[in-house]
């Protein structure tokens, strides 16, 4: 059997390009970042102000082009498993990898300098997100919507996609109000209804499979009641009524500590599993911030800055990312289900990332933090990174297809 790496490998499955796209955008985009902030507080390479302010491409990029990619890889792999339908085959998604990848590539380019670039990776990315996304709503579409947890993703995944094209529409409109609408649909829209989704359906049945006696707990009304809470924090944003999110804030703490509290295994489990619900953790935690932040406005204060939003995406999102890459790129690479040395590393420093962050809201110095958050992020990830690059650019360990 052959061993060494080949990126011919990476066509072999839709979790293997997608992930090993997400993997260098992750690094990219983070590199890009931190140089940024770096010489924001330090002075040290003189970089140009990019032609968007690079607060929101930071936003824009970590939303759209670098979750985004782990999103699609895991959904056209699952959608045809959840649905009882036939597996994509490769000319279904190389042209979401290739559009993803060329599109922040282009976007990171843009942002040092030359404008166009900033057009050709939006286009780019808009192209390979509606390829991917046309074939999940096609395959909702032949289950006729049975499948819950499938429509659910698949209505993110299209907000998404008009989320990314209020950017792409705000670098021909420089109107401020359509980058906003894009950030906020970035999160409310689409990587926190897709993050909720997977957990409700996934994190139950990873528990049932190791964990003797376990009792699951994934009530289809609580998708619903999900999507109305962000739906109306969306809302709320949006007209700029931020004194009044505190409510559709409280919903969402109140169904996620529920649903972390009825699920959370009864004794001994794997760490595997365990970092899957530690990681989950931090959407209550989130919540709280984020409703707190909402009622300290009445008093005419906003002390919290950007802690609440890094709560959800460092805690919350980069937390299951590694956890939840790590179990489905062990599990499909036919290696054992354990989550090692390196992605332990990776989970743990993202925690300190975390705190970091949200210290940075409230310290004297907030760039300097900030940019050692985004260094930090960098260590966390790269050992995970060039691991996970590594698997897959190899066959599988069990010698089976895929």
């Amino acid at each position: 059997m052959e061993t060494l790496p080949s990126p011919r490998f990476l066509a072999n499955a839709p979790h293997r390009l997608l992930f090993f796209v997400g993997a260098g955008n992750v690094l990219l985009a983070m590199l890009w970042w931190a140089l940024w902030l770096v010489d924001a507080r330090w002075h040290v390479f003189a970089f140009p102000q990019p032609r968007v302010y690079a607060g929101w491409l930071h936003a824009v990029v970590m939303q759209y082009q670098v979750l985004a990619p782990f999103m699609f890889g895991f959904l056209l792999t699952v959608f045809p498993r959840w649905m009882g339908q036939r597996e994509l085959r490769r000319g279904h998604y190389l042209p979401v990898g290739i559009g993803l990848f060329g599109g922040q590539l282009l976007t990171l380019v843009g942002a040092l300098g030359p404008e166009r670039c900033l057009h050709i990776g939006a286009v780019l990315t808009l192209l390979g997100w509606a390829v991917g996304l046309s074939w999940l709503l096609r395959l909702a579409w032949r289950d006729r919507g049975r499948n819950k947890h499938a429509v659910s993703c698949a209505a993110a995944m299209s907000l998404g996609w008009c989320g990314f094209a209020l950017y792409a529409a705000f670098l021909h409109i420089p109107d401020a109000r359509l980058m906003e609408a894009s950030i906020k649909l970035g999160t409310f829209g689409l990587l926190l209804p897709v993050y909720f989704t997977v957990a409700h359906r996934m994190f139950p049945f990873f528990a049932g499979n190791v964990v003797p006696g376990y009792k699951p707990w994934r009530p289809e009304w609580m998708l619903a009641a999900f999507w109305v809470f962000a739906l109306a924090h969306l809302a709320l944003e949006l007209t700029h009524a931020l004194r009044w999110t505190w409510l559709p804030d409280l919903g969402l703490l109140a169904l996620s500590s529920a649903w972390l509290w009825r699920n959370w295994p009864r004794g001994p489990m794997p760490r595997l599993l365990r970092v899957l619900f530690l990681g989950y953790a931090w959407l209550p935690i989130s919540m709280a911030l984020y409703a707190a932040q909402s009622l300290l406005r009445f008093g005419g204060g906003d002390a919290l800055g950007r802690a609440p939003a890094h709560a959800l995406f460092v805690g919350f999102f980069g937390s299951l990312l590694v956890a939840m890459v790590t179990r489905v790129t062990q599990g499909h690479s036919g290696r054992p289900l354990v989550f090692g040395g390196v992605a332990t590393f990776a989970f743990v420093a993202i925690q300190c990332v975390c705190v970091a962050r949200i210290v940075a809201e409230l310290v004297p110095d907030q760039m300097a933090w900030q940019a050692l958050a985004a260094i930090g992020w960098l260590l966390a990830f790269l050992p995970w990174v060039l691991r996970s690059g590594w698997i897959y650019l190899t066959p599988r360990a069990d010698g089976k297809p895929g």
